[in-house]
């Protein structure tokens, strides 16, 4: 067993699967058959379940250390080994705990533009047949549904709100590399081969599905295929934890619902300009922070 020198920590619907996949073919990096443990969360995802679906979520959470550890059985002497859990950059007071049980791991955080990662969030829900609000409804209740804990993954703005915890942890952990979803899919060969160079791996590897995107989102149209695809269920929880989820099982499923996609809703004008100024300041503080935002909208 080796645990973890490095960890994908979010955010949220910023390419975190496609990364995951990638860094699973290099042959001198492991990563577990499962993707999305939250460990270190798991007592405080624990409590998020007043949402539509927040239970069955939490099936595939990992409740303990030694279940943690047993998604490691690292025999070949791998350089890399690592995990992936999107909840993990949210919850700043946790980072001492990560860092103090993984011996100070590297950091590695996508983060996207603001206002079409928290679209993105909104439309897998909607897609899950869980979120029944419009875009904006939905953002007017994001305190109440915090109040009335629902599954973090409810809250679109606060998924969208990177600088204070990007901050936090680049002052715990001594090495963070923070990656754009937009570089990831506009530039992935050089994207993946700045993520190797962090990992201290061999760079010149090439994944061989490399401009495939693993968790493509928007907008489905509503059928029986869809939802039954798209809907949580506690079968499919069971079926991620006996088997290890394969890029080409993935592959089947995107080739199925591409042919129901439809185009989304733009986003009210008026809402758009409310996110704009709500996060006008995080994107000023991120462009100082080095992050590369000149393929995001204007916030200015």
């Amino acid at each position: 067993m080796r645990l973890p020198n490095f960890i994908i920590s979010g955010f949220p619907k910023c390419g975190t699967t496609s990364l995951h996949y990638y860094l699973a073919e290099h042959p001198e990096i492991f990563m577990p058959k499962q993707k999305e443990l939250h460990f270190f969360t798991n007592k405080i995802l624990s409590k998020q379940i007043a949402g539509k679906g927040d239970k069955i979520a939490l099936k595939t959470h990992v409740r303990n250390f030694k279940e943690y550890s047993k998604f490691f059985p690292v025999e070949k002497n791998y350089k890399s080994v690592g995990e992936t859990s999107p909840s993990y950059i949210n919850y700043p007071e946790l980072f001492n705990e990560i860092k103090n049980t993984l011996s100070s791991p590297k950091f590695i955080v996508l983060v996207r533009d603001p206002i079409k990662r928290a679209y993105s969030n909104y439309l897998h829900l909607v897609r899950e047949g869980r979120e029944q609000l419009s875009f904006a409804e939905a953002l007017a209740q994001e305190d109440k549904r915090k109040k009335l804990q629902f599954s973090d993954f409810w809250y679109y703005k606060f998924n969208s709100s990177y600088y204070e915890k990007l901050a936090k942890a680049k002052e715990i952990f001594s090495e963070v590399l923070i990656l754009t979803q937009e570089e990831l899919m506009l530039n992935p060969e050089e994207t993946i081969k700045k993520t190797y160079r962090f990992l201290e791996v061999n760079s010149e590897f090439l994944p061989t599905l490399l401009n495939k995107k693993y968790n493509p989102g928007g907008s489905y149209s509503n059928n029986i295929i869809t939802r039954t695809i798209f809907k949580p269920s506690s079968a499919k929880n069971f079926m991620k934890k006996m088997i290890s989820v394969k890029p080409w099982m993935k592959d089947i499923l995107n080739s199925i619902t591409r042919k129901y996609k439809i185009n989304s809703k733009a986003i009210n004008k008026e809402t758009e300009q409310e996110l704009k100024k709500f996060f006008r300041k995080e994107v000023k503080y991120l462009e100082q922070m080095g992050v590369e935002i000149k393929q995001w909208g204007n916030y200015k």
